[in-house]
């Protein structure tokens, strides 16, 4: 059962798309299937001077032969999911949960101008409130769609099938472990758990069916919107180093901090880590830009990576050295 859950560590943006586009990419996974929130959380990808951006379809879809999954965990916008299907090319292999929930204009009116857009800096979406109709039973479910009628499925089905069949299959996560309704900063954080366990919970898979997970962190921490960040340095120091950066979704600038080892030591505890990405070491360390072999990069990118290791007790098995989905060192 060759099966990876990818998480992200810390509180998002930490490159989990770049890292399932390589793995879809250079491992040819049967399945990609993606747990998580919603269309709240985006992925960039950038591969051969193009760039992408995705929030509804797993990140593994720059492979032409993996099948695109939607858990039914997912709460879902059928606009979003229907464009980057017709956007992709990806009719014949995007499923969708008979189950997953669905976001109506109701929900992106209430999530655009109430408490949570004032208080907790919401995305705007209609996530939140999707899910709080949710937890009411009170939500319109996929089944429930007609425009999504070619594209629904059973997807715990699919991919417990997958791993029946010893078949590779990725197991694809949103936002980061601190933003967790259950183990982030309440109450500033997204709608529901997005830990490892409850990403599995989302997509039908129990906990024998994993194999590897794989957290993703930045070699920097950003978070957007509200809420504490620990060491967070002034934006004027972040544009200095060459990290300031905006959200995916909302186009808002990012609030930067260093590495924070506690927090990443609190995450694999949280996610049962077997292995770690470190994304965007080419910002912290321009000299490594695009590398892709650990021996080539400097003595300090090496006591770097290495001081993860030392400190967090996981190997760091993929590293992130620039912008394309190439751009990685794979020490696996």
């Amino acid at each position: 059962m060759p099966s990876t859950v990818i998480v992200g560590g810390f509180y998002g943006d930490e490159g989990k798309g770049k890292i399932v586009s390589y793995l879809a990419m250079k491992d040819n996974p049967t399945v990609a299937v993606r747990g998580g929130v919603g269309p709240n959380a985006g992925h960039t990808i950038e591969h051969e001077n193009k760039k992408y951006k995705v929030r509804m379809l797993p990140s593994a879809f720059l492979n032409p032969g993996t099948r695109l999954l939607i858990g039914p965990g997912v709460v879902v916008s059928p606009e979003v999911l229907l464009k980057e299907i017709e956007e992709f090319g990806t009719h014949d292999r995007s499923f969708v949960d008979f189950q997953c929930g669905i976001i109506e204009d109701s929900h992106r009116t209430t999530d655009s101008g109430g408490r949570l857009k004032q208080s907790i800096g919401s995305t705007g979406t209609g996530t939140g409130p999707a899910n709080a109709d949710r937890a009411m039973r009170t939500l319109k479910l996929a089944r429930d769609v007609e425009s999504l009628t070619l594209y629904l499925d059973d997807i715990p089905n699919q991919v417990n099938f997958a791993l029946d069949r010893k078949e590779n299959v990725i197991v694809e996560g949103t936002q980061g472990t601190f933003l967790s309704l259950w183990h982030g900063t309440y109450p500033y954080v997204t709608s529901k758990d997005v830990t490892a366990s409850a990403i599995c919970a989302d997509v039908g898979i129990g906990p024998k069916s994993v194999d590897e997970v794989l957290v993703v962190f930045k070699s920097f921490v950003t978070r957007v919107g509200e809420g504490p960040l620990k060491n967070e340095i002034a934006p004027e120091k972040a544009v200095a180093k060459g990290w300031q950066e905006v959200g995916t979704v909302t186009g808002r600038q990012r609030r930067a901090a260093e590495f924070d080892f506690d927090l990443a030591k609190r995450s694999i505890m949280l996610n049962s880590a077997t292995q770690l990405g470190i994304t965007k070491l080419d910002v912290v360390f321009p000299e490594c830009a695009h590398m892709q072999s650990f021996s080539d990069l400097s003595s300090p990118a090496k006591y770097f990576i290495k001081n993860i290791e030392d400190q967090l007790k996981v190997p760091v098995t993929l590293i992130g050295t620039g912008p394309d989905v190439n751009d990685i060192i794979d020490r696996r």
